[in-house]
């Protein structure tokens, strides 16, 4: 079983993108990352352009209709590609510019079984429709912190998302809330049964443009462990290959309420 964690503690740490030399990386990824949906693009255009031409200039000859079919059949397959990866070039760079945006939380006390709780009844249906069973286990006494409830909320769904995608259509998601083992902070527990995460990728995770799936856009843990940070908090993750993750939010509680680690 591998373990990683953010050490964040009670300080936000710098991330990668805090740092000129942090930053020069993120942006040379970014680059990377747009440059692929965009060559793509452009060959298929070019490909598509003569696919018309050869098209336009055969009206002038007797050329068979399944012919030219066929090759309008080929433009809009081309058509088809140059939409989808403009489509996943729009994913990349709001998820990029959602990650940036996050910098100021309207903190207010509030309950985290509230917020662990509205969301899993928004969850419930999209998990069952990839028939994953739900649970969740609240702490029977309030764990109010200050948060900003929009951030917090994003930063779960990320993670509910995220066990929806290495469950695979089947299998277990479990929230969990509790005094954490720190002394003064609250836990939010988001476990799973999928596939876990390779032990040489666990490591890297919480930075920006990590993902282990193809089809993510490398941003979403990224995004989650920056709102904690602006949280004050810190997040952690255990995984064992074949069995499953689970992630662990420890967010200080408020001083005016809620329990405490040593009840």
């Amino acid at each position: 079983m591998k373990e990683a964690s953010d050490n964040s503690g009670t300080k936000p740490q710098q991330s990668p993108a805090t740092n000129a030399e942090g930053l020069g990386h993120l942006l040379g990824v970014i680059a990377h990352e747009v440059k692929n949906p965009l060559s793509t693009i452009k060959v298929n255009l070019r490909l598509a352009d003569e696919d018309l031409q050869d098209t336009v200039s055969d009206t002038d000859v007797q050329v068979a209709r399944s012919e030219l079919e066929q090759r309008l059949s080929r433009t809009r397959r081309k058509i088809a590609v140059i939409t989808k990866e403009a489509a996943r070039l729009e994913q990349i760079l709001d998820s990029f510019l959602r990650f940036a945006d996050q910098t100021h939380p309207q903190l207010n006390p509030v309950d985290i079984n509230s917020v662990v709780s509205d969301l899993f009844d928004f969850f419930l249906p999209q998990a069952l429709a990839h028939s994953i069973t739900m649970r969740q286990q609240l702490h029977k006494e309030p764990l109010v912190c200050l948060l900003d409830t929009v951030m917090l909320k994003q930063a779960l769904l990320n993670l509910f998302i995220n066990s929806q995608q290495a469950l695979g259509g089947q299998g277990e998601l479990i929230v969990r809330t509790g005094p954490d083992s720190k002394p003064g902070f609250a836990q939010i527990q988001v476990s799973d049964t999928g596939k876990g995460i390779p032990a040489d990728r666990i490591e890297h995770i919480f930075e920006p443009y990590q993902s282990t799936k193809p089809t993510g856009s490398g941003l979403g843990l990224a995004t989650v462990k920056k709102i904690i940070d602006l949280h004050n908090g810190s997040i952690s993750v255990v995984s064992e290959p074949g069995k499953g993750t689970s992630f662990t939010i420890s967010l200080p509680l408020h001083s005016a309420g809620g329990a405490t680690a040593n009840e």
